[in-house]
């Protein structure tokens, strides 16, 4: 015992985590198998490595095997070897806990609570290894209780397979072509423009007024190595050239502005959440990242007007003419054809100007780690845009945000050749060899159009909006009457704009009479610098005062808040930003009820005409309890809600002189309880 005059003795040990807080599964003692797609390899491995599921900032988490392949970055744990409680929506090739090596961002490493960049060879191995990923995942292994040489290859094995340059035969994508057998799905619809028959089903299907043709001269490259092109202005028709390196943000602006847009959603754990949420909306802002967005829509609306309103045609320039051009003559064909608004139109959209068209993905994408300073996110870019449509307009696209969102995790799959090339002709010369002489090719690349690839029927009916207003087949029997490309008809709009108040009446009326009568005589005369200056005003106020057909041009909203953040794909990762039970999905849920109960009181009526119902309503799986589901389906189910609330309903008790109408909108209900 102790002396009545002796102190305490200060205790040796103190833990900074409470005992609920630690949430650690044993190592595990059985094999877990990796499972290889063909031409995969195992490079480097190791044991007992602790990953952190960083959900509320404990130190959740569970041990498990970190092993790197010439394709991929895997944690294996006990659950990877459980088909039990698999999600409806799975892909095939990549696992919840697999990164691939394209996919890697960057990779810090934790030294005494402090992070560092890691690249190159590294002098002292860390304690913790953190990865940001592409898609905005982020993964935090604990590497304290694996043994040194284990952490020294795992760290600079996965530094060197992902972060070092490499030559464009190294990748993934050849040791797949050669190995994966020839078993892909043959129902693909896409047109892939690698034939001289593509190109005139194409110009006649358009039936442009141009006399364009499709000819064979440059058949093997004879001419030119990108699409040669050549721009001839035909003698009656009047030509508008519109440089975008001018009028548009520069290739280094985007990327800089989509680096700090990025960094918003590279959350590491609920604190950093919670600590830039407050100043959340001036940070946005300042990426610039949504301001980009609404420039390069105004001016897919700008060579609209010239196309519709002005009857003149639009040459887009560029540096290289495979980046902004591929961006805004591929937004402006979405906005004035039905067709690419279509699954298999907008895939053979993205194979014309795209693909075909010789963007620069691998240098854009920067698969090779050859130059920072070719980077850039132009095809993300068009993406972001297209979903502003698809938001604004659902039942005007055949395909959903999801297609768009895994569509944009594609273009780091180094198993389809789509995105892996920065021309047909490197593309053709790495198939067959230096020489485009030898017909045998070992390579069978595989196209990201296949889904079946990545995902079973089940999942693939995520991609097809069960909204979609199907285009109605015309009616032969019925006489055919002249109408204006404007008129819209049965729909309301679903974005309200008031129209401007200086445009008169009959101006609006008869400006289709004149555009139809005079139009093209005028434009021959007429320059396109004469337009007044609030012509694009003009047009966009007169298309949104209107009823929208699905069918017929649609232009995105571009004013204020209505450009917004792609939620499903920026916040999809973090658990603080979702909405259980609530967002779009529980919208879609109660519509696709109501559509539901139409379809069965349409067959108790006429049982006969029962089979002419279309739309499949029940395309889209687990539906029927949206309120257990995420805003952020189907990448995020039914995960446990934030410790912290978005916003207590507690806080604005203390508010209550503030504007009713604010805190009827923020003010934060949980929908769960009420609803499950």
């Amino acid at each position: 015992m102790l002396g009545s005059g002796a102190k305490a003795a200060k205790p040796s040990f103190v833990s900074y985590i409470s005992p609920e807080e630690i949430h650690i599964k044993e190592p595990i003692e059985k094999e877990v198998n990796l499972r290889l797609l063909p031409g995969e390899q195992l490079l480097c491995e190791a044991s007992t490595v602790y990953k952190y599921i960083q959900e509320d900032g404990s130190n959740r988490g569970t041990y498990g095997k970190l092993v790197c392949t010439n394709f991929k970055i895997a944690f294996l744990d006990e659950d990877s070897t459980s088909d039990d409680n698999e999600p409806q929506f799975k892909n095939k090739i990549i696992g919840e806990n697999d990164i691939t090596l394209q996919c890697v961002d960057q990779i810090y490493g934790v030294y005494d609570e402090k992070k560092k960049l890691l690249t190159g060879q590294l002098r002292k191995y860390p304690e913790k290894l953190i990865i940001y990923c592409k898609d905005l995942r982020v993964f935090n292994f604990c590497l304290r209780y694996t043994k040194e040489e284990e952490v020294k290859r795992i760290v600079s094995g996965i530094i060197h397979h992902s972060q070092t340059p490499k030559l464009l035969k190294r990748l993934f994508l050849f040791s797949y072509a050669s190995a994966a057998p020839d078993n892909t799905d043959g129902r693909n619809q896409t047109v892939m423009f690698d034939t001289l028959e593509d190109w005139r089903d194409e110009l006649e299907r358009t039936k442009g007024d141009v006399q364009y043709k499709a000819v064979s001269t440059n058949e093997g490259y004879k001419v030119s190595e990108k699409i040669y092109r050549t721009i001839r202005k035909p003698p009656y028709e009047l030509l508008k050239t519109d440089d975008l390196s001018s009028s548009l943000p520069s290739l280094q602006e985007i990327q800089t502005a989509y680096t700090r847009f990025k960094q918003l959603f590279l959350i590491d754990n609920s604190t950093d959440f919670w600590a830039t949420d407050v100043k959340w909306f001036s940070l946005l802002e300042s990426t610039n990242w949504l301001e980009i967005i609404r420039r390069v829509l105004k001016k897919a609306i700008e060579v609209v007007e010239c196309l519709e309103r002005q009857h003149t045609n639009v040459l887009l320039i560029e540096e290289s003419a495979t980046d902004l051009c591929c961006v805004i003559s591929s937004l402006v064909q979405v906005m004035m054809d039905s067709y690419s608004r279509t699954k298999s139109g907008f895939q053979s959209l993205i194979q014309k100007e795209w693909v075909i068209g010789g963007h620069g993905f691998l240098d854009r994408c920067n698969h090779l780690h050859k130059s920072d300073k070719e980077e850039a996110p132009v095809f993300l870019l068009l993406l972001n845009c297209v979903w502003q449509l698809v938001q604004q307009y659902p039942p005007a696209f055949e395909f959903t945000e999801t297609y768009l969102t895994v569509l944009s995790d594609s273009l780091y799959v180094p198993i389809f050749s789509t995105f892996f090339f920065n021309s047909q002709h490197q593309k053709d010369t790495a198939m067959t060899g230096e020489s485009l002489k030898t017909q045998s090719s070992p390579f069978r690349f595989l196209t990201v159009w296949d889904w079946s690839v990545q995902f079973d029927p089940k999942a693939q009916a995520f991609l097809n909006n069960p909204l979609y207003a199907e285009k109605p087949k015309p009616d032969k029997s019925q006489r055919k009457t002249a109408r204006f490309k404007h008129q819209r008809q049965l729909s309301l709009p679903l974005t309200q704009t008031k129209s401007s108040p200086k445009r008169g009446f009959f101006r609006e009326e008869t400006d289709h009479l004149i555009k139809n009568i005079l139009g093209k005589r005028i434009g021959k005369f007429i320059n396109s610098s004469d337009e007044p200056p609030n012509s694009f005003r003009e047009f966009y106020d007169s298309w949104h005062s209107k009823p929208v057909d699905y069918h017929g041009l649609l232009l995105p909203c571009v004013d204020g808040p209505e450009i917004k953040v792609w939620a499903q794909r920026y916040l999809r990762w973090i658990p603080e930003a979702q909405l259980h039970g609530g967002g779009t999905i529980a919208t879609a849920a109660k519509i696709l009820d109501l559509m539901e109960e139409v379809q069965n009181l349409q067959v108790k009526m006429d049982e006969e005409h029962s089979q002419a119902i279309s739309g499949d309503l029940h395309a889209v799986p687990m539906l029927r309890n949206s309120a257990r589901l995420s805003s952020l389906f189907p990448f995020a189910l039914l995960q446990r809600q934030s410790v912290k609330p978005a916003l207590p309903t507690s806080t604005w008790k203390d508010l209550e002189d503030e504007d009713d109408l604010v805190r009827r909108d923020d003010e934060f209900v949980d929908l769960s309880s009420d609803m499950l």
